[in-house]
């Protein structure tokens, strides 16, 4: 079998422990074939590269239908005036908004992202994910804005649009957009209609105003069902956090991973809680795009402390400078930088490819696998290695 052979400073396989001065050789399909130490090399042509070598990076959430909005927004606004502009700006010819996603779709693997986990409200990026050499999990997004009396309408209607993605290889799954904007009913609708086992992907706790509405019914998220003019009688104030509010109605399916996207105002208890109810829960961790709306950061040290799994997302261009992992696994480390650097790595391959349901072949150097392999160049052994990042390549 033809193979190629590279080596470097530092082997990440993220199923295993860190390997110095590794090697890893891979077959021409891209299949990995074996991983090991220095000896591995003896007597082959090997091509050094200067760093580390690790799999392929794993986008866990993204909006790739709102790529057309880049510098649309203004930076450091709060949510709700995100959103209002989300609404009001979104609108453009259908061709421009399919060309930006296509080529916000080679951004992503020049990148080194190999799968991605993507938000879909309408079928613009199909025809975009049908010709792409990504692998995407496309998470049809529904909500009836606390509306109960449409929850069946509202679950059609992603039905309808879920056809549209459903093409090998490819997965899609119906999820609700977030506690606050979709109703008892509609959740478990969609929690009667999963399929065992696949993904499902929920925005949760992204600004205050989320936690305040369900504790006391008050707050921005209010205020802005006001000014839309929806009233909202079917709700009622919890008493307790969004997350809370909806585990303890058993909400969430708990037979396959779940992926809890921004967590910024996410406390101990409310991971606590959570880890103890689902079975497969990830923590999707996508800072650049809170720094841009918010300018709030996760508390990592807690998902970290509770032993969270936790993986990285870009979000959009509308709420991002660019759909990089590597420059969020950056942002993590320049603001927390007494994490793991390798942990964080890990959160952004290995972590994100479960949390798709994509580890069969993507996320670890195993051998069998097929899951790209990215070289980032830096000082391994300097005190802080991501100080010394040059830049970084996809090189399968």
């Amino acid at each position: 079998m033809a193979f190629r052979c590279y080596r470097a400073d530092l082997i990440l396989p993220m199923d295993g422990p860190p390997i110095p001065s590794g090697v890893v050789q891979i077959a021409d399909d891209g299949t990995i074939i074996d991983v090991g130490g220095p000896s591995l090399a003896e007597d082959k042509p090997c091509t050094y590269y200067r760093g580390v070598l690790l799999p392929g990076f794993i986008n866990a959430h993204c909006h790739l239908e709102l790529s057309h909005m880049q510098d649309m927004i203004p930076t450091g606004t709060g949510l709700i005036p995100f959103i209002r502009d989300i609404i009001r700006k979104r609108e453009a010819p259908l061709e421009h908004i399919i060309d930006c996603a296509r080529r916000a779709d080679e951004e992503m693997r020049r990148d080194g992202i190999v799968a991605v986990g993507d938000i879909s409200n309408v079928d613009h990026t199909a025809v975009v994910k049908k010709h792409s050499p990504l692998r995407y999990h496309t998470f049809v997004e529904v909500f009836d804005l606390w509306q109960p009396s449409h929850a069946d309408e509202e679950y059609r209607r992603a039905s309808a649009l879920a056809e549209q993605f459903d093409q090998a290889p490819h997965k899609v799954s119906i999820v609700p957009h977030a506690p606050y904007s979709v109703s008892y009913a509609l959740f478990q609708r969609i929690r009667s209609e999963h399929t065992n086992g696949l993904s499902l992907s929920m925005h949760n706790q992204e600004t205050a105003a989320e936690d305040e509405f369900f504790m006391r019914g008050t707050g921005a998220l209010v205020e802005f069902y006001h000014e839309l003019g929806i009233k909202i009688d079917a709700f009622e104030p919890t008493g307790k956090t969004s997350l809370q509010s909806i585990l303890e109605r058993d909400l969430l399916p708990g037979n396959g991973p779940v992926l809890l996207v921004h967590n910024t105002q996410t406390t101990r208890e409310d991971i606590r809680m959570t880890q103890n109810r689902l079975e497969s829960v990830y923590w999707v961790s996508c800072p650049n795009a809170n720094l841009y709306i918010e300018n709030r950061l996760p508390q990592y040290r807690l998902f970290v402390e509770e032993g969270a799994r936790v993986c990285i997302g870009t979000d959009s261009l509308a709420s991002n400078w660019g759909l990089s992992i590597m420059e969020e696994v950056r942002t993590i480390l320049r603001y927390q930088s007494y994490l793991d650097w390798k942990e964080v790595l890990r959160w952004a391959t290995l972590h994100g490819a479960q949390a798709l349901g994509m580890d069969d072949t993507l996320g670890s150097l195993t051998p069998g696998k097929r899951p790209g392999l990215v070289h980032i160049d830096m000082d391994v052994d300097a005190p802080q290695p991501m100080k010394t990042y040059r830049s970084h390549q996809r090189i399968v």
